[in-house]
């Protein structure tokens, strides 16, 4: 009876297996392979990816996305990139070059971490964690941008750093009640168009309905903030959203919580994989990996848009991936703003990352 129970509960709220929609090894295997095949023709002899793009950070990128697609840690063309990220490490515990120091780190620790077999990369993780929390501004937790992160730890900190930052402190083994996880997830409040407690800022009260619930890139209503809207206020962007939701259920921020219930909701109206919303197709590959991370993290494998139609949404992002996919095995997004995904090596690594959450 309980299982009868269960199973109409599941019917009822959509979620359990639907029968042909399951995404299996068998059906990665043969992208993974193909990018595979493509990334050999474009690493460097000392085993980095596009280091013009950001140092270490899309060489990163790419050893994560191979080894979450089950490519081992000792396999040459991730060992090569491996080799050379311990090259980057440097004795302040960052792993950058001259420049992006919190994004560089952050993705290195998650490449470190997936490779991270036997404890040899402890003493990295370890060094990064403790650097990666100097990244975050400890300005007094009034100021609006307490708690975020920028590229280099000096700007203005944005959506985007501050969770990669949350991201990797939380893969180094940082608990969810360490006072820098806390702080982060002040800032990642405050960038969302939700007025109230967490968010008292003006711009959140000037969100249009159709923002409601979002995220945002950073607290910017300036005229140089292409998504600044003329009543003051700033546009909720597809990336963010599940920038933010993932970043808010990774430190454990309850799914009854009002930030996690509002981008949920933002997301059910604006749920789609053909661009990334309200950017078109301007980090395209960024957002397929930002949604697969925060789906997941969501548990709901029958996802429920706002009009009631049930996705399949691992089932839908294979999909997607599968068919942008180019012959020589490698993708690239070939709109006009990209933010480096003209670049196939990067728009492949997040791709790959993207296609690791496909299987369940």
């Amino acid at each position: 009876m309980r299982s009868v129970r269960w199973l109409g509960l599941a019917l009822l709220v959509g979620v359990g297996p639907v029968r042909g929609q399951d995404v299996t090894s068998k059906d990665v295997q043969p992208l993974v392979d193909k990018a595979i095949a493509y990334l050999k023709t474009t690493q460097n002899e000392n085993g980095s990816f596009a280091p013009k793009l950001g140092g270490p950070g899309v060489t990163a990128l790419v050893v994560a996305g191979l080894i979450k697609n089950g490519v081992s840690p000792q396999d040459p063309l991730v060992a090569k990139s491996l080799k050379y990220l311990e090259s980057q490490v440097q004795k302040d515990g960052g792993i950058y070059n001259k420049a992006l120091a919190n994004y560089a780190t952050s993705v290195s620790m998650f490449a470190f971490k997936e490779a991270n077999t036997n404890g040899q990369y402890d003493g990295v993780l370890k060094n990064g964690r403790e650097f990666l929390k100097t990244m975050q501004n400890m300005d007094d937790a009034l100021t609006p941008t307490h708690g975020g992160a920028s590229y280099d730890g000096k700007g203005n900190p944005d959506l985007s750093n501050t969770a990669f930052n949350i991201e990797a402190l939380l893969a180094a083994g940082l608990s969810k009640d360490d006072p820098a996880i806390k702080r982060a997830i002040v800032y990642v409040g405050r960038v969302q168009n939700l007025p109230g407690e967490a968010n008292t800022l003006d711009f959140a009260k000037k969100a249009t309905k159709d923002d409601e619930g979002g995220l945002t890139y950073k607290q910017d209503v300036s005229d140089k903030n292409p998504y600044a809207t003329p009543a003051g206020g700033l546009r909720s962007l597809g990336a963010m959203t599940y920038s933010g939701l993932k970043s808010f259920l990774y430190a454990g921020i309850s799914k009854d919580d009002p930030r996690v219930k509002g981008a949920v909701g933002w997301i059910r109206r604006h749920y789609t994989l053909a661009e990334n919303p309200g950017m078109g197709k301007a980090g395209l590959y960024y957002y397929y990996h930002t949604f697969g991370k925060a789906m997941d993290a969501l548990g709901e494998e029958q996802f429920v848009d706002a009009a009631g139609t049930k996705h399949a949404w691992r089932k839908e992002l294979f999909d997607t991936l599968k068919a942008k996919q180019k012959a020589d095995g490698g993708w690239v997004n070939d709109g006009e703003r990209t933010f480096g995904e003209s670049n196939a090596d990067l728009a492949t690594a997040f791709a790959l990352l993207s296609l690791s959450y496909c299987k369940k």
